[in-house]
């Protein structure tokens, strides 16, 4: 079978290329995710922060149990059938002992079926439910969060009698599992969902959207703590600056939305005091890793960590932790027994890998935008941005996160 990109192979201590053929001992980890294409911002967080992972989890040794780390990155450019064939090719002809990614949820969501079939693990990074719900398998486990944990923090963070949320997301598995979640949680927090408006993912004109959504809140009755249009949305385009154009607060409406990469976060300044709940802002954890992790990220790229950085990070602190609890092996079976119920730091705290769903569950970030100068959030320029203020954590038992799995 023809390769469908060049496979780069990095050997950690030096991050150069290195054939497996040398390395036959190595414990081989396919990173297959979206490198070109929309979220290529995100696959070059997850890379690096994976990479700086290891290096803290290894205290710089590059190895676990003696055996060195190779990292294959293989670009899935966003498309399913390339992303299956890439799986494939990184189990059956780079013997990867592990797969990392795909990034994109819908584009994971296709892989999965590939692990099963030759019985090898696969970390998806994206967040779409399905991924540790409907269409799960025993080898599939994700360290990121899962929409349920986007949306239940949100309603944590917002949700109470009286409030009413519409909602607006993108149109395919992440968006609607999203506003899913959202709904379920929101309800058990006392508040309501009146109205869902799922646009293509592509999507740059709001205002028919922003009409609708004004339509069905401006005249409701019940809702005395709040009127809010909550937004879930990947990617470049913003569909919060649209409808922040049309004036929602003449009709006593409210933004919020999930908190996200620091690119996007410059535009969160249009909305001072928008409050939400997020994955990772790189000021609100205060432990050890996380301090190491800022402090080497600033030095080595003259910007502050990221979003998807942080989870890079995490995930390659779960496969050293769960290696090291298999004393070393990476035999699948061992594998799942070391990474069922794993508890593991990361730059967020402590994490645990959950037995019925492979779901880590971890802790998540109340905030509020405040708007700021930074000079340290990118290396080339300094940015007016809206920054998420810590309110408080959201600890992993306060949220119900559902198992939505059929083990």
């Amino acid at each position: 079978m023809k390769r469908l990109i060049t496979a780069t192979a990095f050997t950690l201590t030096a991050l150069t290329a290195a054939p497996l053929a040398q390395a036959a001992d190595s414990i081989r980890i396919a990173h297959v995710t979206g490198f070109t294409g929309p979220l290529s911002a995100y696959a070059e967080q997850l890379s690096v922060g994976m990479k700086m992972g290891f290096e803290y989890a290894t205290d710089g040794s590059m190895e676990i149990e003696g055996r060195k780390v190779e990292i294959i990155d293989k670009d899935t450019q966003l498309d399913p059938a390339r992303a299956r064939s890439l799986v494939e090719e990184a189990y059956a002809e780079d013997d990867a002992h592990i797969v990392v990614g795909p990034v994109s949820s819908g584009v994971a969501l296709a892989t999965l079926p590939i692990a099963q079939q030759y019985e090898r693990i696969i970390m998806p990074e994206g967040v779409a439910d399905a991924i540790t719900g409907a269409d799960w398998n025993r080898y599939v486990f994700r360290v990121g969060r899962n929409s349920s944990q986007d949306a239940v923090s949100n309603a944590v963070a917002l949700g109470e009698p009286g409030v009413c949320v519409a909602t607006i997301a993108q149109d395919y598995a992440f968006g609607r599992d999203g506003v899913a979640a959202y709904k379920e949680a929101m309800e058990t927090q006392g508040g309501e969902v009146v109205h869902e408006e799922y646009l293509p993912t592509d999507a740059t004109d709001f205002t028919a959207a922003a009409q609708r959504l004004f339509g069905a809140l401006k005249d409701r009755d019940g809702c005395e703590q709040g009127k809010y249009i909550f937004a879930i949305w990947a990617g470049s385009a913003n569909p919060l600056s649209r409808i922040q154009d049309l004036k929602p607060d003449r009709f006593g409406i409210r933004l919020a939305t999930g908190g996200n990469i620091l690119p996007a976060l410059v535009s969160y300044s249009e909305f001072p005091g928008m409050e939400g709940a997020g994955f990772y802002y790189f000021e609100s954890p205060k432990n050890e890793i996380n301090d190491w992790f800022v402090k080497q990220h600033m030095e080595r790229y003259n910007a502050a960590p990221d979003f998807f950085t942080a989870q890079g990070f995490s995930q390659a602190m779960a496969i050293t932790a769960a290696i090291r609890e298999a004393d070393g092996s990476t035999d699948t079976e061992a594998l799942i027994d070391a990474f069922e119920g794993l508890v593991f730091e990361t730059p967020k705290g402590k994490m645990v890998l959950r037995d019925e769903d492979h779901q880590a569950m971890q802790e998540m970030y109340h905030f509020r935008i405040e708007v700021e100068k930074r000079d340290d959030w990118f290396a080339d320029r300094t940015v007016e941005a809206g920054v998420p203020k810590l309110i408080r954590k959201i600890g992993m038992d306060e949220m119900n996160i559902p198992i939505r799995n059929k083990r």
